[in-house]
């Protein structure tokens, strides 16, 4: 055992050593990374790494049961989730992650597994990355987090979209209008009001929500 651990530490040791090599005359963003493994040994070796990269670890998680209330809590940068013994306790793990948050999830690998890279990018992954390439981590994360970026102004976009065709089909159904009359209204109330037009659309959106869908009919005199 005395030996087991020593070499764990030279491990360490040796993961550190090279990440301060790496990151030395290299200044780079600050994260609030989340880490889970089933392995507490794994995560051990993990969290100086990540801090030697210069960002902080503000949560370690092994049980599936816990890691979707710290997610939700904690609201991290990025999660970084290792595979263990079992890769359904890791599918586990990164199925509370993706659902509880607006982050990325990287799956850190000790060896190459095709069925589980499959399986995880089912769940939202976003990448794997070797965790004994220590030195091409911090190159991955931001590779990760531009793509990220790029995903959610995509997936924001589409729902943008959405938005003016749905405050488009309300004003033609309810001045029997066709598509192109229907958006020059939005249009020209968003120049006249001096508002976004999303933000237009999204009250006419709110207000026939509120509206009945037929008026009711006024009482004969």
């Amino acid at each position: 055992m005395v030996e087991a651990a020593r070499g764990r530490e030279a491990s360490r040791i040796a993961y550190t050593s090279c990440v301060d090599r790496s990151t030395r005359d290299r200044k780079t963003e600050h994260l609030r990374v989340l880490i889970a493994n089933e392995r507490a040994d794994r995560l051990a070796l993990v969290a100086p790494i990540v801090v030697a990269l210069g960002h902080e670890v503000i949560a370690r998680e092994i049980d599936v049961v816990d890691v979707g209330p710290v997610t939700a809590r904690e609201r991290p940068d990025v999660a970084l989730v290792g595979l263990g013994a079992s890769s359904q306790h890791a599918l586990a793990l990164i199925d509370k992650i993706v659902r509880e948050a607006a982050c990325p999830v990287i799956v850190l690998l000790h060896a190459p597994d095709r069925a589980f890279i499959r399986e995880a990018s089912k769940r939202g992954v976003f990448a794997h990355i070797n965790d004994a390439d220590v030195e091409d981590w911090q190159s991955s994360i931001d590779i990760v987090l531009r793509r990220f970026a790029e995903f959610q102004d995509l997936e924001g976009a589409f729902g943008r979209r959405a938005l003016i065709e749905r405050a488009k089909g309300i004003l033609m159904e309810r001045h029997a209008i066709d598509e192109e009359v229907a958006f020059g209204m939005l249009r020209d109330q968003s120049r006249n009001a001096n508002r976004k037009l999303i933000d237009l659309a999204g009250a006419v959106v709110d207000a026939q929500r509120l509206l009945p869908r037929d008026p009711p009919a006024l009482p004969e005199a």
